[in-house]
């Protein structure tokens, strides 16, 4: 059991069929979003609801928790060997967002939000080197993690060698090299891989990839925000599909 916090991520939670244990919230509230709160609890009549005082919510949570905390179970984690013959079998065009060594909280929840508003079918990283699941990444991608399938691999090495058996194209993000974003063909099944902001991609998975992009930069600046790459590259999927859809 984890906890979760603020309006939207326990909205979402609570749409997305997750096992609500307990909602605790502050005394005195009474602003119009908590209304749809009490709509959807109203509707899942399971829910335990508790009004409690905002020193005990503090006590559990001493940030900016809108006077509102879940208690919920624990995020399903999905192997992408088992979800990717779905994603073929719906007549989907795979697109997969590998994170390699994203270790911001912030950053992660970001990237989550994003790639669920973009329509990407799955995140794959790594067991080690990655931000926590928890109430501040929740909070982060707004709830959007309860909208996208969350892949865990034990070597992201191996798994991105069955993604690319797969017919799946491997594209890395890296401000070092590569053809500039909108060059590349997104159409096409393929997999993102971004890094983290200190290291970038790491080597070994770097000659893993068909291809690199990057982002241009000037006024001698040497990167974006990772999760501000992630929307720029994303949002060029998004185009390129479209256009993709009108022709056809």
């Amino acid at each position: 059991m984890i906890y979760i916090y603020g309006i939207r991520p326990i909205i979402e939670a609570i749409k997305s069929g997750k096992t609500i244990y307990n909602i605790l919230i502050q005394k005195g509230y009474n602003q119009s979003t908590y209304f749809e709160i009490f709509k959807f609890i109203n509707l899942k009549k399971n829910i335990p609801l508790q009004i409690v005082t905002a020193q005990k919510l503090n006590f559990i949570k001493n940030k900016n928790h809108q006077g509102i905390i879940a208690y919920i179970s624990p995020i399903q984690i999905f192997k992408i060997k088992k979800l990717l013959p779905l994603i073929y079998k719906n007549k989907k065009n795979p697109l997969l967002l590998i994170l390699d060594s994203i270790t911001d909280v912030k950053n992660f929840g970001a990237i989550i939000r994003t790639a669920a508003s973009t329509g990407v079918n799955a995140i794959i990283f790594s067991n080690k080197n990655i931000a926590p699941i928890n109430a501040d990444s929740i909070k982060t991608s707004s709830g959007c993690i309860f909208k996208i399938p969350i892949c865990k691999e034990n070597n992201l090495e191996k798994t991105i060698l069955y993604i690319k058996n797969c017919g799946i194209h491997i594209v890395a993000a890296t401000e070092k090299k590569g053809v500039i974003w909108y060059e590349n063909d997104f159409s096409i099944p393929t997999a993102i891989i971004l890094g983290s902001e200190n290291k970038g991609i790491s080597s070994s998975i770097l000659i893993l990839c068909n291809k690199k992009i990057k982002l241009p930069m000037q006024r001698n600046v040497d990167s974006l925000n990772v999760s501000v790459a992630c929307g720029a590259i994303l949002y060029e999927v998004v185009r390129q599909r479209n256009v993709k859809n009108l022709l056809n």
